[in-house]
C-alpha cells in the first residue's frame, strides 16, 4: 500500500512569517527535514570557505567588473563594502528588490525551473551571519578557482547563429514614455530555419560605473519592452490598410516579449519556433522609459538555430490571458486583485510562466482548474525594473487537458510604499505607458494531440516513480493509471 505524496507544494504558508522552503520533487517537508533545516549554515562563516561560492554561482553574473550591476562582488575587497546590505537584499523574500531577482514563492506551486540562481534557506542564513559576525575573509586557500566570464558582451544562448542589429534610438534624460513602431529589419536569411533559443540585448552608450545612473537595471537601459514578430512583408501591399492582418498571415511568427532585464529564452527542443526565409523583425509596440539621463541605444537580437533538416513534433498553443482592456485600480491602496481567465480548448503543456505587470504590479498566481481540483501552479513576485520569465523543466512543466481553466491573479499596490509608483494618488486604468497597467501571462505554451498527452504524461509517471495515491502539482491527470492490458486466455486459435 502506497502513501499519499505531493510532487511539488500545495500548501500556502503565510509570507508575513518570513517562511520559505526549498522543495523537492519527491515529497511535502517532512518534520525531521524542518528540524536539519539549518543543518548546512556554518558556525563562523567566511568569506573564502563559504561566501564566495554562493557570490560565484548566483550573483557574479551580473556583479562583476563590466557586467549590469553597479558593484562587483567577486573578491573579498569588492564583497566586504556590501555584506550589510547583502544581508539584507537576500533576505527580504520573492518581491522586487531581492538579490539575486528571482521571485519565485518557495512554499507553493512548481519549484523546479532551468536556470535558477535563487538561494537556498542555508545560503541565506550564512550570508547574514557572516555580516553579523564582522565578515571575515578566512583562509585564502579555501578560495574556489575564479569564474572566467568571455567579456561583456557574452551571450546565455552561446554564440548565436544569426545577430540581427535594429536600428539605433536616442531616449532623452527628461523624455517622456514612448509608445510605437520601430523601422522593420530584415533577417537576411535565405531559407526556412528553426529557433533553439533566443536572447536580445539592449546596447547603449550608459557609463556601467556612473553614479548618476538608477540603481535598478531598469535604471540602466531605455526600452522597457518590445512586442515583436518576424514576418515576410509583401512590399505590394500597404500593410497600413489593415494594420491588423498580419494576425492571419501564416508567414508571420510572434516572439516571445522582449522585457528590460529579461533572461534568454530556450524552446522545448519538440517545439522550436520557425523562422522564415526572408521574414524581416517588425514591431509596432515599443515602449521607450527614460533611465534618467541622455541615452542611445539598439536592440541585438541572437538566434540560435536548430540543425538544417529538424522539424518540430509539438505546435505552438495561441492563448490569451491577460486584461489589458478595463483594468481598474483605485489610489492609495495595496493589496488590489486583477483576475483574468481562459478555457483551454486542447490538450497544453506550458513551457513557462512569465508575468508582465506595470508600475504597481506586485505579484502574481497561475491557478489550474480541472473539475473542482484548483492548484496554484506558482505564486511570483513582481519588479517593473526587472522582469523575469520562468521556464520549467520537462518533468515540471505542467500537463493540462482540454477543459482546464487557467487563472491568472494579479496583485496590485498603488500605495506609498511602493516606490515605483510616482504618484499613488492617481487611479490607474489600462494602458501601454509605465504608469498606466498592463496584466497578462507571456508565457509559452504547446498543443498536444491525445496521443502525445498520454506519452507525456506516462513519461511524467516513470520520471516522477508516480502511483495512483500521488498527487502531481500541474498534472491533474498523471495518477489516472491506463489499466493494465488484459491477459490472453486459452491457445491462439
Amino acid at each position: 500500500m502506497h502513501a499519499a505524496r505531493t510532487v511539488g507544494r500545495s500548501v500556502r504558508i503565510s509570507v508575513a512569517l518570513g517562511i520559505s522552503f526549498v522543495v523537492g520533487v519527491a515529497a511535502p517537508l517532512s518534520v525531521r527535514a524542518q528540524q536539519a533545516a539549518s543543518a548546512g549554515v556554518p558556525d563562523a562563516p567566511t568569506f573564502t570557505r563559504d561566501v564566495a561560492p554562493i557570490l560565484q554561482r548566483s550573483c557574479e553574473n551580473c556583479h562583476r567588473p563590466d557586467g549590469v550591476a553597479p558593484m562587483a562582488l567577486v573578491t573579498y575587497e569588492d564583497a566586504r563594502p556590501w555584506a550589510r546590505a547583502m544581508k539584507l537584499r537576500t533576505s527580504i523574500g520573492p518581491k522586487a528588490g531581492v538579490m539575486p531577482p528571482w521571485y519565485v514563492e518557495k512554499n507553493i506551486g512548481i519549484q523546479q525551473f532551468h536556470n535558477d540562481p535563487s538561494l537556498s534557506e542555508d545560503e541565506i542564513a550564512t550570508l547574514a551571519k557572516w555580516a553579523d559576525s564582522g565578515a571575515p575573509r578566512g583562509n585564502p586557500a579555501d578560495l574556489p578557482p575564479p569564474k572566467v566570464y568571455a567579456d561583456n558582451k557574452a551571450w546565455a544562448i552561446g554564440t548565436p547563429d544569426l545577430i540581427i542589429t535594429m536600428k539605433e534610438v536616442e531616449v532623452k534624460s527628461n523624455a517622456p514614455d514612448w509608445w510605437g513602431e520601430i523601422p522593420s529589419v530584415p533577417t537576411g536569411l535565405t531559407e526556412d530555419r528553426y529557433v533553439a533559443a533566443l536572447e536580445i540585448k539592449e546596447v547603449n552608450d550608459v557609463d556601467t560605473h556612473s553614479s548618476l545612473n538608477r540603481a535598478t537595471v531598469g535604471g540602466r537601459f531605455v526600452v522597457h519592452h518590445m512586442i515583436w514578430r518576424t514576418q515576410v512583408i509583401d512590399p505590394t501591399k500597404d500593410q497600413s490598410l489593415d494594420p491588423l492582418s498580419f494576425l492571419l498571415d501564416e508567414e508571420t511568427v510572434n516572439w516571445p516579449v522582449h522585457e528590460v532585464g529579461r533572461n534568454a529564452d530556450f524552446f522545448d527542443p519538440k517545439s522550436a519556433r520557425l523562422l522564415k526565409a526572408g521574414s524581416s523583425i517588425v514591431s509596432d509596440s515599443v515602449h521607450l522609459h527614460s533611465n534618467g539621463r541622455d541615452t542611445k541605444a539598439h536592440l541585438e537580437i541572437g538566434f540560435k538555430l536548430m540543425p538544417k533538416g529538424y522539424t518540430p513534433t509539438y505546435k505552438r498553443a495561441f492563448i490569451g490571458l491577460g486584461n489589458g482592456v478595463d483594468i481598474d485600480i483605485k489610489a492609495m491602496e495595496p493589496n488590489q486583485q486583477l483576475h483574468a481567465y481562459t478555457v483551454l480548448q486542447q490538450h497544453t503543456k506550458i513551457i513557462s510562466f512569465e508575468p508582465h505587470l506595470h508600475a504597481p504590479g506586485a505579484r502574481m498566481c497561475l491557478e489550474a482548474i480541472w473539475g473542482y481540483n484548483i492548484q496554484t501552479l506558482n505564486c511570483v513576485g513582481y519588479d517593473h525594473n526587472w522582469v523575469r520569465g520562468y521556464d520549467y523543466t520537462d518533468d515540471s512543466a505542467p500537463l493540462l487537458p482540454k477543459g482546464t481553466i487557467l487563472h491568472i491573479i494579479g496583485y496590485m499596490d498603488n500605495s506609498p510604499t511602493n516606490k515605483n509608483v510616482p504618484d499613488p494618488r492617481n487611479w490607474q486604468g489600462s494602458g501601454n505607458r509605465s504608469v498606466a497597467n498592463m496584466f497578462i501571462d507571456l508565457g509559452m505554451r504547446v498543443v498536444l494531440t491525445e496521443e502525445q498527452f498520454q506519452q507525456e504524461m506516462a513519461t511524467r509517471r516513470e520520471h516522477l516513480h508516480v502511483t495512483k495515491n500521488d498527487h502531481v502539482i500541474g498534472c491533474p491527470l498523471c495518477n489516472v493509471l491506463p489499466p493494465p492490458p488484459r491477459a490472453t486466455g486459452g491457445p491462439q486459435q
